[in-house]
């Protein structure tokens, strides 16, 4: 048999991969002389080399046309965003007019949640996931006591069962039918921040309908990371942040989506700003709200054309490489890490929390170290290795497809395996 935890075979793999050269495409971060290997991803993706440029070139438009930068130039500001929706439908599963780059992710939550959580006496409570990234958990008690409800009544945390870190689909669905009386909002993540599961956003958005509620989710370790079908699932809203997966800087505008079904709703609350206003009429200045036929009615204010241009580079490179063929790499990144992590844990140093269904997990692979665990991570970058520490012993890991290699991978558990045996 081949033994593929040496450095030829990951070598290989990566003379076979037909996106090898997507790597050349980003600035990969040093460590002394070296290239780092960089798995975080998950939290901040790496800049494009074309970033600067797009961004000064808005910069020269400023320079140049001033205001007249909206209608003016190559590349006017005024319609700039409606490049970046078609790109954004095929990573996203949405029509394009389904989606609006805007604001920031907890703000969109906000925002989204205004529509979408419409509490009554009887039908108020909101059924999430326990161990929810901590702004979503904010978000969600805010939302409720604004609306008057205690918060340990209004929120259904699903939990992992004893002695397990995954929760399971049957789990979720029997707390959405066990609380289908009273239950106003389903609002899960895509892919669980801490454990990189990968949550049945169709199976979940069919309950709740069935339970006469909402389905919302929290796409931002989902974006760019694993395959979306938002539109066909019948998902109500979702957002998302652009800087992890999508490559779009710290801070990166983000991303919203509303199913078209809600479009002509009027009875669905909003709030509204200028640029929700129909384009058709918006330069009118007219006293009276037109709402745009498109998610773009939850867009309040002028797009900010620096974070877009950011945005738009990475986009470009999704749409030049076909996001299909990032998913299947990530598949193979993926494969090979669980398979050699699995060949160095023969005496059990640590647990892999994320599910081995590749179904069932996306780039992110979390560990649970079970001695030394923050010396150990500490380690890791000192071997020039950039890593997630989570408390209280997690190491977090996401080999990303546009610039992570296999030989990357094959040097974070070779490294990892010598600390085990330093320890």
């Amino acid at each position: 048999m081949i033994d593929k935890f040496t450095l030829a075979y990951a070598k290989q793999l990566d003379e076979k991969d037909e996106l090898k050269n997507c790597r050349d495409k980003f600035y990969i971060p040093y460590i002394g002389d070296k290239e780092a290997v960089y798995f975080l991803g998950n939290s901040l993706g790496l800049q494009p080399k074309k970033t600067q440029d797009e961004v000064f070139n808005v910069m020269e438009n400023w320079a140049n046309f001033g205001v007249e930068g909206f209608f003016m130039g190559e590349d006017p500001w005024l319609n700039y965003h409606k490049t970046l929706s078609p790109i954004l439908s095929e990573i996203i599963g949405a029509k394009p007019e389904e989606i609006v780059t805007m604001n920031h992710l907890t703000v969109n939550l906000h925002l989204l949640m205004i529509s979408f959580y419409n509490p009554t006496p009887t039908r108020y409570k909101i059924i999430c996931e326990a161990k929810a990234f901590p702004s979503d958990q904010y978000t969600f008690q805010s939302q409720v006591k604004m609306h008057g409800f205690d918060e340990k009544d209004a929120i259904v945390e699903v939990q992992p069962k004893a002695g397990t870190e995954l929760i399971t689909t049957e789990d979720i669905l029997a707390a959405i039918e066990g609380n289908k009386d009273s239950v106003a909002l389903i609002l899960f993540s895509g892919v669980n921040y801490y454990t990189g599961q990968v949550f049945d956003i169709a199976a979940i958005t069919a309950a709740a309908h069935n339970a006469n509620a909402y389905a919302g989710f929290d796409l931002a370790h989902a974006a760019g990371n694993i395959k979306l079908e938002l539109h066909q699932w019948n998902v109500d809203f979702a957002c998302w942040c652009n800087y992890k997966y999508l490559n779009s800087g710290p801070g990166a505008i983000a991303g919203a989506y509303i199913h078209e079904k809600h479009f002509a709703n009027k009875a669905l609350k909003r709030l509204e700003g200028w640029w929700g206003n129909d384009e058709k009429n918006r330069f009118k200045m007219e006293p009276a709200f037109t709402p745009s036929p498109s998610a773009e009615a939850w867009q309040m204010s002028t797009p900010p054309m620096i974070l877009l241009a950011a945005h738009k580079t990475s986009l470009e490179i999704f749409k030049e490489v076909g996001f299909g063929k990032l998913l299947a790499k990530s598949k193979e990144l993926s494969a090979y890490l669980f398979y050699i992590l699995n060949e160095i844990n023969d005496t059990k140093e640590f647990n892999i929390l994320t599910p081995a269904n590749p179904d069932e997990r996306g780039c992110q692979v979390s560990i649970s170290v079970r001695e030394n665990a923050k010396a150990i991570f500490d380690e890791l970058l000192k071997n020039g290795i950039f890593a997630d520490w989570r408390e209280p012993n997690v190491i977090r890991v996401a080999p990303v497809p546009l610039y992570n290699t296999f030989e990357d991978i094959f040097y974070f558990v070779n490294v990892l395996q010598k600390l085990f045996q330093d320890k």
